[in-house]
């Protein structure tokens, strides 16, 4: 980056080293470079501000920049639509506005300490040059993660496409039957291949669904015990990932061989790998039944394209079994963002974590789908919710389903089985050198014994070849093969292992000799993927074709905005998308020398003190991969934080009644219990109720949980005090970032009183929803918590305090970090905060316009709210019998998706339309909700019917108006077209309204057969 985009230059050395396995300084072959000071991972990181890590600006000689600025791209409304709706709200300025809408106290009292913005042109070629420093060699590490095809179609249509990556999660099921249908899909394929009976949508990667099905296994258990076993053959990071989780919950987590341990402590649960981490397959059903004679539930981790060919764990006796989808054609990413998956037996359904798709029926009593057993989910259950989890990775997993869809089961089988054989035959080979290997039998992945502890000496000679292996201690290696692996490739590694000889054999020669077919012990016979949605798109026309059949059932923001509060459905900007899938940043292990991912290591330092800058914190952890994971890390953090000052006993976290649902859900995860705090009748926090309860507990409390601005929308004057109370009292103040898109470049989170802070980068910084993920949440904290942020065990990271890893790769879900890169890059200090100044002007100006229709049921200080607003609807329950819900459902015959519904007050919607949207769709919606008032005010008069009504009915469908009855007292243009807007740009739900009691009734996690669609 150009010398001024940050201040305050410094000298820096660096002393990690990571899985190099060497002593030397990984940035020592850069040239110097100006850094900046900014603590991240429990260490001073390099910020780099040009020489070799940045391309410089394109510009014309003599100070004559590139004329496109992004920042108006970005921005909807334009400079005079900004005048007039500043008009409509009685300010003369943008400036104006925000000294009223934010409380002076906590405003920043210089600007962004950020270089200004620059074109889309520029940034491209100078990330560009960033991602070239990355060094792209042949992964043969393993360890869950495994190169894979892209299939082309699946990548331009779904991984770089708008109306798939801009979705949002599906809670208004009539407008996403699409990539619900896709991940019915997920859930089918993942219950055929492991032999279960029930699977979620997806969760984060396979650490923390191996966490996961540990504490739902302690939730299960019916006796007192406290232990858990894990396999020593489990991949490193999961056995990490799983520590961490244990700790705070004061589960003991014992580590050992699955055949010699001997069941004589008691333990809930036991966690296998399958095939192990180092290759070998193991017969566990022995140890399955001992473990069940135990009463202790067991957990697979299974690698599931070796479940084409292996029995499935539900066969020998699995009660869960966890896994990643990731070689199903999902791009490495340096470890993410991957889709995990989760299965296990129908008496479990209501334990299960994170989302569930069910079929149910619609008001037409056709086939609908949509999220079932919400019930169970954090936002209801709170502080009892079974998990935290409130997301899923949607477009990964919908990423995974087409790829199995693409290749049906015989295709999947015949890429399994050519793998085998790769690896069968690389085993003769080295057999052939003289090489021990591991126990067989194995699928994809050998142990490799190396005398005279020469192991190191052959993973340097391989890097020379530019190839990665496992060094898996001084005299072991791991070798593991893919889809992508190549008989070229083989013949690489005999050379290698063969001191850079060429063997006297060839692979070719080594294939017609291999043995490749399993054991009746261990071979798969159960058939899988049998719907025939496995087996009508194999040719590139007929997926095509389905791909864009579902995402034409699906409402993202290539139709219109997307005004849910709390979830910031902003524009999603092309330029900030397309590195994502360059091969530099997607084509890399996570698990590579630190030497060869410089390119990963600038952008993510750059990128770290950027969010420094921007919150005010001293050091950023990027290694939570999603908001709920930076909740539940920076809640360890504190413990860790108080835990080392010995004030073991701290373990009160404050938490508003308002809060998110996540937010109790992540501290009774962290270890620490709720006590809840009153708001008064304005939606604030009661301060007077928080201090009291602060001092009741001052000898425990651990931490307060607070969101800012508020949940209800507003900005509360008092939130120094709050912050003071918390302090005066031993505790840290825990600062929910889900609205910061109200504060960028206004106020930072550090300067007012937070100790910790999570950021959506999903929502304030760009990275799109996905439909449902992926998301990144990153922590940010003060000076004194910098030495508790996590770490991880594969490689090392932050320091010796710190609270260890909750997510299994090192920094989360890095593919997408160019997203935020970009924007910030792209936006500079001054762009960020005009976007947020717009963000706030947006929400005041919806509300201002509503405010004859739908009263706004909180405000700030001065009558204005911040970048999102509640409206009340309940009156209309008594006046004309109409839900909140089907005004919701109204909206979608306009075009819209529907606000926020019932949360966080039940009866009311939550509007937040970004600042990506123009004044133009801002009163269309408004416009919209005018309309819908005005029919209610129909049925209020008694001209229409209290049950059978425009509301009630909605949204139609244009299968219900293509019927030759019509019994609706009203014309079914009316119904279908409220609109001029409507009748040109029509987006049709799929299905009518969703009986979703029904399918929770009646649950069906999986494909229905055909003949269920038929009408």
């Amino acid at each position: 980056m150009p010398e001024s985009f940050m201040s305050e230059p410094s000298t820096y050395e660096q002393g990690a080293t990571g899985l190099s396995h060497s002593k030397s300084d990984p940035l020592a072959a850069i040239d110097p470079v100006t850094v900046s000071k900014a603590t991240v991972n429990g260490s001073q990181m390099p910020r780099t501000n040009g020489g070799a890590h940045a391309a410089q600006p394109t510009q014309i000689q003599g100070g004559l920049p590139l004329t496109d600025e992004f920042v108006d791209r970005h921005l909807g409304p334009s400079a005079a639509k900004v005048d007039q709706m500043l008009s409509e709200l009685g300010f003369s300025s943008l400036e104006a506005l925000i000294d009223k809408a934010v409380p002076p106290g906590i405003r920043l009292q210089q600007p962004l300490q950020l270089e200004e913005g620059r074109s889309e042109y520029e940034l491209l070629q100078e990330l560009k040059a960033i991602a070239s420093e990355n060094q792209v060699f042949r992964s043969f590490i393993g360890m869950g993660y495994y190169g894979c095809i892209t299939p082309p179609v699946i990548q331009r249509n779904i991984l770089e496409n708008p109306g798939w990556y801009t979705q949002y999660t599906p809670y208004q099921p009539e407008i996403a039957q699409g990539r619900l249908e896709a991940l019915l899909n997920f859930q089918t394929m993942v219950i055929d291949l492991t032999g279960m009976e029930i699977a979620n949508a997806s969760l984060l990667d396979e650490g923390t669904a191996a966490a996961e099905a540990m504490t739902m296994s302690y939730g299960l258990a019916k006796g007192d015990e406290q232990a858990f076993w894990v396999s020593e053959a489990c991949h490193p990071q999961t056995i990490e990932v799983v520590k961490t989780r244990a700790r705070a919950l004061g589960i003991e987590i014992l580590v050992g061989n699955h055949q010699t341990f001997a069941f004589d402590q008691p333990i809930f649960g036991a966690l296998l790998q399958y095939p192990a981490t180092d290759g070998a397959i193991y017969d566990y059903q022995d140890f399955v039944q001992r473990a069940h004679q135990a009463k202790a539930l067991v957990t697979v981790a299974a690698d599931l394209l070796s479940l084409t060919l292996l029995k499935p764990p539900g066969e020998f006796g699995a009660d869960i079994v966890v896994g990643s989808t990731q070689r199903f054609g999902v791009p490495l990413g340096y470890g993410g963002p991957h889709a995990a998956y989760f299965a296990t037996k129908d008496t479990y359904k209501r334990q299960i974590p994170g989302r569930l798709v069910g079929v149910s029926k619609d008001a037409q009593g056709q086939p609908a789908l949509r999220l079932a057993l919400q019930t169970r989910e954090q936002h209801i259950r709170r502080d009892k919710a079974t998990s935290n989890i409130c997301t899923a990775q949607v477009l990964l997993a919908v990423i995974a389903s087409m790829y199995a869809v693409y290749h049906g089961p015989s295709g999947l089988q015949r890429i399994a089985q050519r793998i085998h054989h790769l690896t069968v035959t690389l085993a003769e080979g080295l057999s052939r050198l003289g090489y021990q290997l591991g126990s067989a039998p194995y699928f994809d992945t050998l142990r490799v014994d190396i005398a005279e502890k020469r192991a190191l000496d052959i993973v340097e000679r391989a890097s020379a070849h530019r190839i990665n292996l496992r060094l898996i201690d001084i005299h072991t290696i791991g070798v593991s093969l893919d889809e992508t692996t190549s008989a070229d490739d083989l013949l690489a590694l005999f050379k290698v292992f063969a001191g850079d000889q060429t063997p006297h054999f060839t692979p070719e020669e080594l294939a017609t000799e291999a043995k490749v077919e399993f054991s009746d012990r261990f071979a798969r016979t159960s058939t899988y993927l049998t719907h025939p949605v496995f087996s009508q798109y194999h040719s590139e026309t007929e997926l095509l074709r389905y791909i864009y059949r579902l995402q034409s059932k699906d409402l993202s923001l290539t139709t219109a905005m997307i005004p849910l509060g709390s979830c910031t459905m902003k524009l999603n900007a092309t330029a900030e998308m397309i590195p994502v899938t360059w091969p530099e940043f997607g084509q890399i292990h996570p698990f590579a020398p630190l030497e060869q991912t410089q390119g990963y290591q600038t952008l993510f330092q750059q990128l770290e003190q950027w969010l420094a800058e921007i919150t005010g914190f001293a050091g950023i952890s990027l290694q939570p991969n999603a908001g709920s994971q930076g909740e539940y890390a920076g809640l360890l953090v504190i413990r860790q934080y108080h835990e080392q000052r010995g004030d073991f006993h701290r373990h009160i976290c404050l938490i508003p009644q308002s809060a998110h649902g996540t937010n109790p859900a992540s501290a009774v995860m962290a270890g620490m219990k709720v006590v809840p705090v009153a708001c008064d009748r304005d939606g604030n926090i009661d301060v007077a109720d928080l201090k009291a309860k602060a001092e009741q507990h001052q000898e425990n409390l651990a931490a307060l949980m607070v969101t800012y601005p508020s949940t209800h929308g507003v900005f509360e004057e008092s939130i120094r005090e709050i912050c003071a109370i918390a302090h005066a009292n031993g505790g840290q103040v825990y600062l929910d970032g889900a609205n910061m898109n109200a504060q960028v470049g206004l106020c930072r989170p550090g300067d007012y009183g937070a100790d910790v802070c999570h950021l959506n980068l999903h929502k304030t910084f760009c990275i799109p929803h996905g439909g449902g993920g992926p998301g990144m949440g990153p922590i940010g904290v003060m000076p004194h918590l910098v030495p508790f942020l996590p770490g991880h065990a594969v490689v090392p990271i932050g320091s010796e305090q710190g609270i260890g890893a909750i997510a299994s790769a090192p920094w989360g879900s890095p593919s997408i970090l160019p997203i935020s890169w970009m924007y910030i890059a792209l936006m500079g200090g001054t762009g960020l905060t005009k976007a947020t100044q717009v963000a706030i002007l947006n929400a005041n100006y919806i509300a201002k316009r509503l405010e004859p229709y739908y009263p706004g049921l909180y405000k700030g200080k001065n009558g204005l709210v911040a970048h999102e607003c509640i409206l009340d609807l309940r009156q209309f329950k008594r006046t004309a019998d109409i839900e909140v819900d089907d005004i919701a459902k109204r909206l979608i015959d306009y075009g819209f998706h529907p606000p926020t519904v019932s949360w966080p007050v039940p009866g009311t919607i939550m509007v937040e339309p970004t600042e990506s949207e123009s004044k133009q769709e801002l009163d269309r919606f408004c416009d919209a909700m005018i309309a819908i008032r005005a029919e209610i005010a129909e049925i209020e008069a008694g001209q229409v019917d209290r049950q059978n009504n425009l509301l009630k009915n909605a949204p139609h469908t244009a299968a219900a108006l293509m019927t030759a009855e019509w019994d609706k007292p009203y014309p079914r243009e009316r119904g279908a077209y409220p609109t001029t807007w409507t009748r040109e740009n029509k987006f049709w739900p799929a299905v009518a309204r969703i009986d979703n009691a029904y399918g929770d009734r009646n649950l069906v996690c999986s494909c229905l057969p055909m003949d269920a669609y038929s009408s």
